[in-house]
């Protein structure tokens, strides 16, 4: 494959583009009232799905990364019904927050209690074998923040559950489980590095997100 990166150099995006990919980025992360003020600045259009239970939406996400993942959980049930018993993984991913919220607290009689009742009917699963190990493990140290498991506690696991809820509800939405944003990073990182293969040290260097930033 001859990848000529000249060849696009009369490419230009609209001052259009830019508007729907920056919109897409606020609705995909709840940034309701931004949305909003950008949508009166730019004169734009409010898309048919734009306010789709977005504030449901975003409690949902608020109380996941602010430590009440039974809430979420709940919440969850309330707005997308069957979503986590189709899901085991999140479901499993947002039980296991709640136990680490236990541990964190050091509540460990009340951690093993939940782990028994909740998490360890997973275990009859082999691909949730080592995450329970992983998560009863914290129990056994008197600081779990300084356990070889710390990564668990830490607030990009968290994150990451969350970000993965996030994509769930919107795909059962019917509505993109990434924003355009992000879906042109991940292209512009692809294209990079292949032009990056092709042309070896004349090319570009790969894609670094960090790289772009700077400039």
């Amino acid at each position: 494959m001859d990848l000529d990166p000249r060849l696009y150099d009369h490419v230009a995006i609209s001052d259009s583009d830019i508007r729907d990919i920056v919109l897409s980025y606020l609705v995909h992360n709840c940034f309701k009232e931004t949305a909003e003020t950008f949508l009166t600045c730019t004169g734009m259009n409010q898309p048919v799905d734009y306010l789709l239970d977005m504030e449901k939406r975003k409690s949902i996400l608020h109380f996941t990364m602010e430590g009440n993942a039974l809430k979420a959980i709940e919440l969850t049930d309330q707005l997308v019904p069957n979503l986590l018993e189709d899901n085991k993984d999140l479901c499993f991913d947002l039980l296991s927050l709640h136990f680490i919220d236990l541990v964190r607290s050091r509540k460990c009689m009340e951690a093993l209690e939940f782990a028994q009742t909740k998490l360890t009917p997973f275990g009859k699963v082999p691909k949730f074998v080592g995450k329970l190990e992983d998560f009863i493990t914290l129990l056994a140290y008197e600081e779990p923040e300084k356990s070889p498991m710390f990564h668990l506690l830490s607030p990009e696991y968290r994150e990451n559950i969350a970000d993965c809820l996030n994509r769930a509800i919107l795909d059962r939405a019917n509505l993109p489980s990434y924003s355009s944003m992000e879906r042109l990073i991940q292209q512009a990182a692809v294209v990079r590095h292949v032009l990056h293969q092709e042309l070896g040290k004349d090319g570009h260097p790969p894609f670094s997100l960090k790289a772009f930033l700077d400039n």
